[in-house]
């Protein structure tokens, strides 16, 4: 990976909107729907797994843009190959 191609915290914040919003909503429920006296037993495991699936989320749209931001970096359209003249195709292989 490209030490030019990073991504901050905001970008992924920003990207994680929605799914920061449905933990919250989710943990928001399951606290609310709890037994009085029964809070933790009845809540945990629902916010246990809504957190886990959060943090693959996370972590699987933190490589995305850290993958689409290296290959744009490593993209360059204006760029000519020094090894090839300028105007000459290159031909798909096996023909």
């Amino acid at each position: 990976m490209s030490k030019e191609a990073r991504i901050s915290a905001e970008e992924l914040e920003q990207s994680l909107q929605l799914e920061w919003q449905e933990l919250l909503a989710r943990t928001a429920q399951a606290l609310n729907e709890a037994r009085a006296g029964a809070i933790i037993a009845d809540s945990e495991e629902i916010v246990r797994q809504a957190m886990a699936e959060f943090r693959q989320k996370a972590y699987e749209r933190g490589v995305q843009l850290l993958a689409d931001k290296a290959a744009k970096a490593a993209f360059s359209p204006g760029a000519q190959r020094k090894d090839r003249p300028s105007g000459t195709q290159q031909r798909p292989e096996g023909r």
